[in-house]
């Protein structure tokens, strides 16, 4: 059975293409079940923040998924913590998906997974705090694992329309730092894939980055909206959120190629144009 802890965005597509192949599924819940049911999922309740919920997880689990995303405060990752301390099955492979957010700013340098780790926000502590429980955790449980770095994700119903549509300012195109994405349907192909294969760390991203401005830029065009207009650094600083700021102090370039060699995934949609024409004509 594929257990997945997290079934929304990309766990419900995940689970939904294992069920294509005819393979069970079966996903953690803490709010009603039916939508997840109706696709024939199996549903075990529990709520990651309280452990005393955890108790009836499955015994017998062939592949873990977990996309359950940490807290929203703190550097621990307490949400891992209670699920490893209640979950007693030993599956064959056990797959997490993480960040890229965990390398800091690489000042857009190209990097790769031997890229140390930075992490400049609490946001990204939290991450690297899951990367260690899981990796500590399968290890002693001799447990095949992989950790999947992933880039931002975008794809139908992930897109920042809305953002587009209140006329939010962005960078200056030429202080803009670089971005990384994905298209949510390779996330889930290497999400599968890892699964299947691999052992370690991978980079998720469709490999071809350019700035965050020219992401906005280019969803504007594909949904028929304004280009936003452009502050300079200083005025980021005052009139942008802290969480956008902090995106904005982070530039790097993510190479892909072990993802392409050992996961054996050659994204369907290399590139935005590609992805964001496939996006909108659906």
């Amino acid at each position: 059975m594929n257990f997945i802890v997290g079934c929304g965005y990309v766990g419900l597509q995940v689970a939904e293409q294992l069920l294509t192949q005819n393979q069970p599924v079966a996903a953690l819940t803490h709010s009603e079940p039916a939508h997840l049911q109706a696709k024939r999922i199996q549903t075990y309740g529990g709520d990651l923040d309280q452990i005393d919920t955890l108790d009836n997880l499955p015994t017998k689990v062939d592949r873990l998924f977990y996309f359950a995303p940490p807290p929203s405060q703190g550097v621990d990752d307490t949400r891992m913590t209670h699920f490893l301390n209640q979950f007693k099955a030993t599956p064959n492979k056990a797959v997490l998906i993480s960040t890229t957010g965990v390398y800091g700013d690489c000042q857009g340098a190209w990097i790769d997974e031997t890229q140390p780790l930075n992490p400049q926000t609490d946001r990204a502590k939290r991450r690297i705090d899951a990367e260690q429980q899981w990796q500590t955790w399968a290890e002693q449980q001799h447990i095949d694992w992989v950790i999947l770095r992933v880039a931002g994700i975008y794809g139908a119903g992930r897109l920042p329309v809305a953002r587009l549509e209140k006329g939010l300012s962005v960078l200056d195109e030429s202080i803009s730092p670089y971005s990384n994405r994905v298209h949510v349907a390779d996330l889930v192909s290497a999400c599968i894939a890892a699964s299947q294969r691999g052992q370690g760390i991978f980079n998720i991203t469709d490999g071809n980055p350019t700035t965050m401005t020219d992401y906005f830029n280019q969803v504007a065009l594909a949904v028929d909206l304004p280009l936003p207009p452009t502050l300079s650094r200083e005025q980021a600083a005052q009139q942008l959120s802290p969480e956008m700021n902090s995106y904005l102090a982070e530039s790097k370039r993510i190479n892909n190629q072990k993802m392409q060699q050992e996961l054996q995934i050659i994204p369907k949609y290399p590139n935005l144009q590609v992805g964001l024409s496939e996006v909108v004509s659906h």
